[in-house]
């Protein structure tokens, strides 16, 4: 492996911006700031969601952003401050890295992610599954 998982975080982490849960929480009501959750269907509604947040699967995260593409979805060009978040904060590093070099703006991402957001004991809204 040339570039492993590692590699990609510390480059990423070099240039996204990274918001800590008490960030978040200040910000999460603003108007111009959505909350994008990336996780699996699955771990929504095994333990909730950050109230409001927008649920976008990380496997078609690119293809919902890039307005020329079929899957465009018009969240991503609200012009709002976007806030991807997983579970621990890996995998909303990679996307928000990703989706900066796609030339999306403004963003950021939750550092410690979701885990860190229960840890915080913010509150979570129930996903009920259909």
């Amino acid at each position: 492996m040339k570039r492993g998982v590692e590699l990609l975080l510390k480059e990423a982490n070099e240039v996204i911006e990274t918001l800590s849960a008490e960030d978040v929480k200040a910000v999460m009501t603003d108007e111009d700031v959505q909350l994008i959750d990336i996780r699996d269907i699955r771990e929504l509604w095994r333990e909730g969601k950050i109230p409001g947040a927008y649920h976008a699967p990380r496997g078609m995260l690119e293809f919902w952003v890039d307005p020329d593409s079929p899957y465009f979805k018009e969240i991503f060009g609200s012009g709002k401050k976007l806030i991807f978040y997983c579970a621990a904060g890996a995998r909303s590093a990679l996307s928000t890295y990703t989706l900066h070099n796609m030339g999306l703006e403004p963003i950021a991402h939750l550092g410690g992610g979701f885990g860190g957001w229960k840890q915080a004991g913010y509150p979570i809204e129930e996903v009920e599954q259909k």
